[in-house]
Order: C-alpha cells, then sequence, then structure tokens
C-alpha cells in the first residue's frame, strides 16, 4: 500500500509563502524590465538558475531524510 507521507515542516503555509516569494520576484524583474530589458533578461535567467538549484537541494535533502540515496547518483 502506498502512503503519502506529509509536506515536511512548513506544511500547507510553506506553499503560501512560495506563492509570495515567487510574486515578488516577477514584480522585481518586470519593474527591471520597464528600465532595462537586457538586464532584466540577465536577472531572471540567474534567477531561475538559483530557483532550480533551491528546488534540487531540497529534493535532495528530504531523500537524504527518508533513508534513501542522494539524489543524482551520489554514493556515501
Amino acid at each position: 500500500m502506498v502512503t503519502r507521507e506529509p509536506a515536511g515542516p512548513e506544511g500547507r503555509g510553506g506553499r503560501w509563502l512560495l506563492v509570495v516569494e515567487v510574486l515578488f520576484v516577477l514584480v522585481a524583474v518586470a519593474g527591471l524590465a520597464l528600465w532595462s530589458v537586457p538586464g532584466a533578461l540577465l536577472a531572471g535567467g540567474v534567477l531561475g538558475v538559483l530557483a532550480c538549484e533551491r528546488a534540487s537541494a531540497d529534493r535532495r535533502a528530504a531523500g537524504v531524510r527518508a533513508g534513501g540515496e542522494a539524489a543524482g547518483g551520489e554514493r556515501q
């Protein structure tokens, strides 16, 4: 039987925080785009890479906490 694990200590409040963070970044990049489009594209790219790294680090940490192997084929 497959059971669903709890979302973690953040729970539902963590999702709202994520939504607020994303909206804040979008508004900031849109404001920057009004002043400098190339600057906004550069900032958006850097922030996108940081967001992907953060998400993969969260997944990797969750795998280690659950007792599984670390993501990405890493051996311990």
